[in-house]
């Protein structure tokens, strides 16, 4: 036992530098979704982290710079998420579509978590260009995507007298709608509820 334990030890101590800020930014997560962007200190991500704070200090040198580089991991992650759904849908715009609104709702994407730090850095995007600089090229990305989709859908179904962009805007914010109520309220919202009240739309 005591073998396993100094080879645990010895692995902590030995992590790799993405590794070690993969934790150092799970930590993040944690704390800020326990107690938001304001009270997330050293201190709170190194607790979470079961590491010192002079390990946070030696990879993001400040708490601004963690806080940044946290939001872009979540935003790239993702990004790769819905990327990689789209690739694997058939080719069909309804099937794209379909793929697209499932990613939202995924487990490693809807997660309690992350969704509060969306939140969080949303809320503090006005007062902070770097901020709602990521937040916006996130939002950007993926609208374009859903308004490409969706104007395929239109063409090949022949629709009349509706915008992409619209419909666009509608599911993005019927998205964040859901979010957020399965963030304050998840005893009666769930993730699958979430899923089938986009696709009904």
């Amino acid at each position: 036992m005591a073998k396993i334990a100094n080879s645990d030890s010895a692995k902590k101590r030995t992590a790799s530098k993405e590794e070690r800020q993969r934790q150092l930014i799970r930590a993040t997560i944690r704390s800020v979704a326990k107690h938001g962007l304001s009270d997330t200190t050293m201190a709170t991500v190194s607790s979470e982290a079961g590491l010192s704070q002079g390990i946070i200090n030696l990879h993001f040198q400040s708490k601004e710079r963690l806080l940044v580089e946290t939001l872009r991991h979540i935003a790239e992650e993702y990004r790769l998420a819905w990327e990689k759904a789209l690739s694997g849908a058939g080719t069909a715009p309804a099937e794209k579509l379909t793929a697209l609104v499932a990613v939202d709702f995924r487990k490693a994407v809807c997660d309690r978590n992350k969704l509060a730090v969306w939140f969080a850095f949303w809320a503090q995007s006005k007062s902070r260009p770097t901020y709602r600089k990521i937040c916006a090229e996130r939002d950007k990305a993926y609208r374009r995507e859903i308004v490409n989709v969706c104007e395929d859908l239109i063409r090949q179904g022949g629709y009349k007298n509706v915008e992409a962009e619209t419909v666009g805007a509608s599911l993005s914010a019927m998205t964040a709608g859901c979010w957020l109520d399965l963030l304050i309220r998840p005893r009666s919202m769930s993730r699958e509820q979430a899923r089938q009240i986009c696709m009904s739309y």
